[in-house]
C-alpha cells in the first residue's frame, strides 16, 4: 500500500514534542485564545512577511471573514477560478455575492491572468467590471502566481484581491526586481488552510489569514469572535471563527519545519520527473516541474495531465489494484457544480478547466514518502499505459 497521503508518518516523528505541547495547554487551563495562538499568530506573519495574521477555525472560514472585511455584499461579483475547491467561489456566495470564473492556463493551471484583463477591461464575457469588488487568486496544487502582475492588476483597477494560499504555505514568487517575497504578501487580504493534509496541517481543522493592513487586521480579529473587540459589545456582523489553542500549539510545532518539508516534496517532484522522462512517459502525460532558483511550487500536491482521457483510467485501474493512493483535482469545474446553477453556465464556457477535470490525477506525495515507493508509482503507470 502506498498511500496518497499519510499523517502518521510525520506523526510518528513530532510525537514527543506534539504530546508535550497538547498537554501544556490544557495543564495551563486556556484553551481558548491563548498564548500559543498569539504566538502562532506572530510567527506566521513573520514568515510570511505581512504585518498581521489571524488565526481562525478553518480555511473555508478564512476566506468568508475575507470577504466580509473587504464588505462583500448582495450583488457583488467576486472573480476566481472555476478549476479549484468550492470554498474559493462560495464564500462570496455566503454574503450575497455573486461568482464569476476566469479560466486557468494549460500549463500552471492558475488563472489565466491575460483571460482576467480583457474581462476587467469589458471587452468581452457580459460582465461590468464596475460590479466587480474582489479578485481570489488561488495558488493551485502549491504553484504560486506571477504576484508581480497580481499587484500591477490590483493598482491597475483599485480592486482589493484575495490571495488563496490554502494549498501553497511557503511558495515564493521572485520579482522583477530580484527579491523574494512569499505567497500571500502581496494582497489585501490572504487566506490560509490547515487541514491535515495541507503542507502546513494540524490534527483537525484550522486556518488563518494575513494582511499588512493595520484597519482590515482590527476588523479580522473582531469578525472571528462575534465581531466585538469587547465581550458582549458586538461592532459588527461576526462569527465564531477561532483557532483553537491546542491547533496553534501544534502548528507552532511544524512551522519549524515547513521549509524543510517543502524541500523533500520538491525533491520528490523532481524524482517523479527522472524517472518520466527514463520510462518513457512523457508522450503519455506531462508533469509539473519545480521552479529553478525560488521556491515557486510546494507541490501540495503532485497532479500529473494524461493527454488522453483514457490513459487516466487505465492508471487508475491499475492504482486500485495495487494499492496505491490518487485523487482526482477536480472532477468537475464549479460552474457546473449544481450548486452554482442559479449563475446560468453551461458546458464549454470555460474549456479549459473542463478539459483538465477529464484528464489530470493526484499521485501520492508528503515529505515522508520513500524514493522506492516514487519508482513502484512511475513503475505503474508505466505498466499501465503498457509502455
Amino acid at each position: 500500500m502506498i498511500p496518497l497521503f499519510d499523517l502518521t508518518r510525520q506523526y510518528l516523528k513530532l510525537r514527543g514534542e506534539i504530546l508535550n505541547a497538547i498537554d501544556k495547554v490544557i495543564s495551563s487551563g486556556r484553551v481558548i485564545l491563548g498564548e500559543n495562538v498569539r504566538k502562532f499568530e506572530e510567527e506566521l506573519a513573520e514568515y510570511l512577511g505581512v504585518k498581521c495574521a489571524v488565526g481562525v477555525s478553518n480555511g473555508t472560514d478564512a476566506l468568508i471573514l475575507a470577504m466580509k472585511a473587504l464588505n462583500i455584499k448582495y450583488g457583488d461579483v467576486v472573480i476566481t477560478t472555476p478549476y479549484t475547491f468550492i470554498a474559493s467561489a462560495s464564500a462570496a456566495s455566503w454574503l450575497g455575492g455573486f461568482p464569476a470564473f476566469v479560466d486557468v492556463e494549460e500549463e500552471s493551471m492558475n488563472m489565466n491572468l491575460d483571460n482576467l484583463i480583457t474581462l476587467l477591461n469589458g471587452t468581452e464575457g457580459g460582465l461590468n467590471p464596475e460590479r466587480v469588488k474582489a479578485i481570489v487568486f488561488v495558488h493551485l496544487f502549491g504553484r504560486s502566481l506571477d504576484l508581480d502582475r497580481i499587484k500591477e492588476i490590483r493598482d491597475r483597477y483599485n480592486i482589493p484581491i484575495v490571495e488563496d494560499v490554502a494549498q501553497a504555505l511557503g511558495a515564493e514568487w521572485k520579482k522583477r526586481d530580484g527579491s523574494v517575497v512569499k505567497a500571500g504578501s502581496v494582497s489585501d487580504i490572504a487566506t490560509f488552510s490547515f487541514f491535515p493534509t495541507k503542507n502546513l496541517g494540524t490534527y483537525g481543522d484550522g486556518g488563518a489569514v494575513a494582511t499588512n493592513s493595520d484597519e482590515l487586521c482590527e476588523i479580522l480579529k473582531m469578525l472571528r469572535v462575534h465581531g466585538s473587540k469587547k465581550k458582549y459589545k458586538h461592532e459588527l456582523l461576526g462569527k465564531n471563527a477561532r483557532l483553537d489553542e491546542i491547533h496553534a500549539a501544534v502548528l507552532r510545532i511544524k512551522l519549524k519545519y515547513i521549509d524543510q518539508w517543502n524541500d523533500r516534496r520538491i525533491e520528490i517532484a523532481k524524482l517523479y520527473g527522472k524517472l518520466f522522462e527514463e520510462m518513457d512517459l512523457v508522450e503519455f502525460l506531462d508533469y509539473p516541474k519545480p521552479v529553478e532558483g525560488f521556491k515557486g511550487h510546494v507541490f501540495h500536491q503532485f497532479v500529473v495531465k494524461f493527454k488522453k482521457p483514457e490513459y487516466r483510467e487505465k492508471v487508475i485501474e491499475k492504482f486500485k489494484e495495487r494499492g496505491i493512493g490518487f485523487a482526482i483535482y477536480y472532477p468537475k469545474p464549479l460552474h457546473l457544480q449544481p450548486a452554482f446553477e442559479y449563475l446560468g453556465f453551461s458546458k464549454g464556457d470555460f474549456p479549459v478547466a473542463e478539459r483538465l477535470s477529464k484528464t489530470t490525477l493526484a499521485l501520492p506525495i508528503f515529505p515522508e514518502l520513500r524514493d522506492d515507493e516514487v519508482e513502484i508509482v512511475a513503475l505503474t503507470i508505466k505498466n499501465a499505459l503498457e509502455v
